[in-house]
């Protein structure tokens, strides 16, 4: 026989509503409290999502070599139509500064 889990249990119930009535009061009597630190948990939060929501970029270091590669295989034709580009965004922007 394979033991029951607590959310399948008789006391999974009774323990959800005495926290969901606990949290409820905690947030009525002490919302000043609460909105108080409320700015420095959404800044304490932030390490926490470069922590956990970051993780897979480790995935990938080796393709960043790759990419340099192929820059490096560029032609000159490809390199001075690149250079070209830049310098027409470059004039674009200014003509549309002073206009």
């Amino acid at each position: 026989m394979t033991p029951k889990s607590f959310w399948t249990s008789n006391k999974a119930a009774p323990t959800l509503v005495l926290i969901s009535a606990a949290s409820y009061f905690l947030l009525i009597e002490h919302r000043e409290h609460l909105f108080q630190w409320l700015p420095f948990l959404i800044i304490a939060l932030c390490p926490l999502m470069h922590i956990f929501m970051h993780g897979g970029h480790g995935s990938h270091g080796g393709e960043h070599g790759a990419h340099a590669e192929e820059q490096g295989n560029q032609t000159d034709a490809e390199k001075s139509a690149f250079l070209r580009g830049v310098e027409e965004g470059k004039r674009q922007q200014d003509e549309n500064r002073y206009h």
